[in-house]
This record gives C-alpha cells, sequence and structure tokens, in this order.
C-alpha cells in the first residue's frame, strides 16, 4: 500500500490524489496563449493578427470543456483555470486592443471605455460562475464575453482590412466599446444553443448549411465573422424588446371608470 493511498482515520476511507487534468487544461493554456499573443501584436502595431489570434482562443476555449466532458476529466480546478483565462482573453485581451487601436486618442474617455469593457467582462464571467448549475441553461443572461469579444474584435478586423485608421473613427470604436460591455452586464437573455441535440435527426437543408458556412467565412472571414457576430449580439435586444411588446398587447385594458 504507498504513502497517501488511505486516509489515517479508523475506516481508511480511500481518497484521490490531488492534480490537474492535463489534456483539457492544455487546451485553456493555448487560448490564454492566443490571447496574449494578440496583446503582444497590438502592441507591435499588427492589428492584422490580433482578431484572428482571439477567434482561435474562442475555438480553444470553446474545446477544453468539451474536452473534459468527453474524457471525463471535468475538476473545479479546470473550471476556474477557464475563467481566469476568459478573462484575458476576452476581458483584457480586446479592451487593450481597442484602446491601442482607436480610443487612446481620446485622453480619459478611450481609457475609461476600454476599463468599463474590462470590469463588464470581469463581473459578467462572475454572474456566470455563481449560476452555473442554477440558470435556464438554454440562454446566457447578459452577452458571453467571447462574443462580446467577436464583436469588438471583428469590428476593428473589418476597419483594419479596409485600410481605415482606428484614430479616424475613435468615437464609433467607443460606442461599439461600451456598448459591448453593457450588454455583458444586462439582464438581457441571448441563446446558448446548449439545448440542440447533435446526435438526433435533422433535414438533409440543414446539413448543407454547414458547408456554406464553411464556404463563407473563408472567402472573407472578416466581414462574416463580424456579421455573424453583430447579429448575435442585436438578437438579445430585439428579443427582449419583442418580447416587452407583446406582453403588451396581452395586457387587459383598465376597465373604464363609471
Amino acid at each position: 500500500m504507498q504513502k497517501g493511498e488511505y486516509n489515517n482515520d479508523a475506516n481508511e476511507v480511500p481518497h484521490r490524489r490531488r492534480g490537474i487534468y492535463i489534456l483539457p487544461s492544455l487546451f485553456t493554456t493555448a487560448s490564454l496563449f492566443a490571447g496574449f499573443y494578440a496583446i503582444v501584436q497590438a502592441m507591435n502595431g499588427s492589428f492584422e493578427l490580433v482578431a484572428p489570434a482571439i477567434f482561435i482562443s474562442m475555438v480553444l476555449d470553446a474545446l477544453d470543456g468539451r474536452v473534459a466532458r468527453l474524457t471525463h476529466t471535468e475538476s473545479a480546478f479546470g473550471t476556474q483555470y477557464d475563467s481566469l483565462v476568459d478573462m484575458v482573453s476576452f476581458g483584457l485581451a480586446p479592451a487593450l486592443i481597442m484602446y491601442e487601436w482607436a480610443l487612446s486618442g481620446l485622453g480619459r474617455f478611450g481609457w475609461l471605455a476600454a476599463f468599463i469593457y474590462a470590469a463588464s467582462a470581469g463581473l459578467r464571467l462572475a454572474r456566470f460562475n455563481v449560476q452555473v448549475g442554477v440558470a435556464d441553461k438554454r440562454y446566457f443572461t447578459g452577452l458571453p464575453s467571447p462574443a462580446a469579444a467577436a464583436l469588438v474584435m471583428g469590428f476593428i478586423w473589418v476597419l483594419h482590412t479596409y485600410g481605415v485608421p482606428g484614430r479616424d473613427i475613435s468615437l464609433l470604436a467607443l460606442a461599439v466599446t461600451v456598448a459591448a460591455g453593457a450588454l455583458m452586464v444586462s439582464n438581457v437573455r441571448f441563446r446558448s444553443f446548449k439545448d440542440i441535440d447533435l446526435r438526433g435527426r435533422v433535414r438533409f437543408v440543414t446539413i448543407l448549411a454547414v458547408p456554406l458556412a464553411i464556404v463563407l467565412i473563408v472567402l472573407d472571414p472578416p466581414q462574416v465573422l463580424f456579421a455573424a457576430f453583430l447579429g448575435y449580439a442585436l438578437s438579445g435586444p430585439v428579443a427582449y424588446v419583442l418580447g416587452l411588446t407583446r406582453q403588451g398587447q396581452h395586457r387587459p385594458a383598465d376597465r373604464p371608470r363609471s
């Protein structure tokens, strides 16, 4: 019997050795590397590289949880590590990159807008962590931080591709940054798509949508990805407004006074 295999109590209850699962942690660390790489490239002025790095970080962030579930290597350490990495890659990185690209010329308003985004990402992640297992899995409360990062990075990617300097549209960049932060901490619900059964049967036409989406992304990654995440960011407020409108229509009219 090896040392540490059992507790020293009378019942000799077995306990698991402390440690971390390497496979999902590798994906999470790679996501962190991509976010850190994006910050470094922004400091060097290579803005054509920052958005692809953040999108790669998003893919790795989506994979680490799925790898953990498939290999039955979920752990509290992995959950906390993933949240810290998300704060860097989808909170600090987009805020600092946007500041370097467009907001630095606005003085205090520029760095305050970047800080609002970063703080909103931290609050969004903290709220998500405390609502795990309680909230409806079909919806996110507030815009998810990866989607907010994709919105900001897609905005930079599209305009940089067309040769538009960030300083020339600094006010628009400020509005996009603050709006993304506000959506993260809002109570607006966004579809999580976690209720989609990938093992179920679907129509043949639905399968054709997958290669079509891949072709569109390959043809023009900046515009297609930005349009997709802009549509997702707008879907929550639009659904919220439509819900309020329906509630107003179904509300019984006040009885006339006698």
